[in-house]
């Protein structure tokens, strides 16, 4: 764990977003953070804030000349119970950007330092007021576009995911004191160490580690999110069925092939997971230079997306177009979910198979009408399904939601791969791969995670959080 030392230094910064609100807040934290405070604002009622242990006052905050900045609401939350863990002031001023600032600068002048990304939340880590699986869902619960997102986020940072690693921790730490018991003495009539109740728990363990990477790219997606690029010809409903799922007359529609010659993007929300849906150009044989720029911008979008919907008109024949654009997508590593559009106009008409026609192994086949509505739920809950694949999860389970706590658990889950298959080994091998094991656990709690990591972790935070 960290070894920064912050008895001495007292940071400020202003924790709310830029813009005009009804309230802003100029926070304050360490160990002078009352007296510095105390020296900007005036009670209404005459009181010294720094004789009091915790409570909010009203006041005006004056600059170094005497003047009033702007009345406010001052809380002051003593140490060890506050977000940091140390004395923290909060300074509830109007929320305009001059009265916040200036509140700021007058921190500043008075001994303060400007706050880094993250500083408030990586001093509450560091003073073990909560660990860093829990630091790194308090930016989850900030950025989360979605209610999935805000609940799986709110799950973590109320300590479920905690809880899971440390009894990994427990139970890893407990086989390695047998491991090395065995170790150390060799020669003496101790009961058999290694035997088949300790490999048991350690079978549980992985389980519990399997199951981790299995769900941690659902928990990745509700974070992240996800692009989907609408391709296809010209005049096969492309920006109807953007418009369609978007649930809003966003992109211009025309019987016209060809009005699309740039990318729209909007997000929407597929069960619970942030989609940013890209409307592209109709990909064909371009007929100006406009129009084969946009053709060149839809064929990036394919490949850059985590999904492709290729759409088709199913109320007309196959064209060698359609054949062309399929044979261009199955070659790009992305799943293509083929999209049979304008279902309105099959009444009557035999239905084609465009698994026979169009020779190409589809994530998956959908049919619908962006007029009518028509299939637009089936295909939403078909894409969702594909994104989250085998990921299953209740209400209360908690989900890695980044990459390297994935990477760290993997490597966790590997080196009780090897423990398993060298179980006859001498002990000394055996902890080689349980020291390993808790290695890994631990870099996704903060324990054990390298300073440079925590460093990248904490700098994607917003200044003031």
């Amino acid at each position: 764990m960290m070894t920064t030392d912050f008895t001495e230094d007292t940071i400020a910064a202003i924790s709310t977003p830029p813009g005009e609100g009804g309230v802003g807040i100029v926070r304050l934290s360490g160990v002078h953070a009352v007296e510095i405070a105390a020296r900007l604002f005036v009670s209404s009622k005459g009181k010294d804030i720094r004789k009091i242990r915790q409570r909010v006052f009203h006041g005006h905050v004056h600059d170094g000349d005497g003047n009033i900045l702007d009345e406010v609401l001052l809380h002051i939350m003593r140490a060890p119970h506050s977000y940091t863990a140390e004395d923290v002031v909060e300074i509830n001023a109007h929320g305009g950007m001059a009265p916040l600032r200036a509140i700021l600068e007058a921190a500043l002048a008075h001994g303060a330092r400007l706050a880094q990304p993250g500083e408030f939340t990586r001093r509450a880590f560091v003073n073990g007021r909560m660990d860093l699986s829990r630091a790194e869902a308090v930016i989850d619960l900030v950025q989360a576009q979605t209610r999935a997102a805000l609940h799986a986020a709110n799950t973590v940072a109320g300590g479920a995911l905690s809880r899971a690693l440390y009894e990994l921790r427990d139970l890893l730490a407990d086989a390695l004191a047998h491991v090395e018991a065995a170790v150390d003495f060799p020669e003496e009539d101790l009961p058999e160490l290694v035997n088949e109740a300790l490999l048991e728990r350690l079978r549980n363990a992985h389980k519990r580690m399997t199951d981790l990477i299995r769900n941690a790219d659902a928990g990745i997606l509700y974070r992240e999110g996800v692009s989907l690029a609408i391709v296809g010809k010209p005049n096969v409903g492309k920006s109807s069925l953007f418009n369609a799922l978007l649930r809003d007359a966003r992109a211009i529609v025309s019987a016209q092939p060809g009005t699309t010659r740039d990318r729209l993007e909007e997000t929407i929300t597929l069960e619970g997971i942030p989609a940013r849906l890209i409307d592209t150009a109709g990909m064909r044989s371009a007929a100006d230079e406009v129009e084969a720029i946009g053709v060149e911008r839809a064929k990036n979008a394919a490949q850059q997306a985590g999904m492709i919907l290729f759409v088709v008109d199913a109320s007309a024949p196959f064209s060698q177009e359609d054949v062309a654009l399929a044979e261009y997508l199955a070659r790009l590593a992305v799943p293509v979910t083929l999209v049979r559009n304008k279902m309105d106009l099959m009444d009557g008409m035999d239905k084609m198979d465009a698994g026979d026609i169009l020779a190409v192994k589809w994530a998956a086949a959908c049919e619908v009408s962006a007029i009518t509505g028509a299939g637009l739920h089936e295909l939403e809950h078909t894409l969702a399904a594909l994104l989250l694949g085998d990921a299953s999860r209740t209400a209360e389970e908690p989900m890695l939601s980044r990459l390297h706590q994935k990477d760290s658990i993997r490597r966790a889950a590997t080196a009780l791969e090897r423990l398993f298959d060298n179980i006859d080994a001498s002990p000394e091998f055996l902890a080689v791969d349980l020291r390993e094991a808790l290695q890994a656990v631990g870099e996704i709690t903060g324990e054990t995670t390298p300073e440079d990591v925590l460093d990248r972790i904490f700098a994607s935070f917003c200044i003031g959080k």
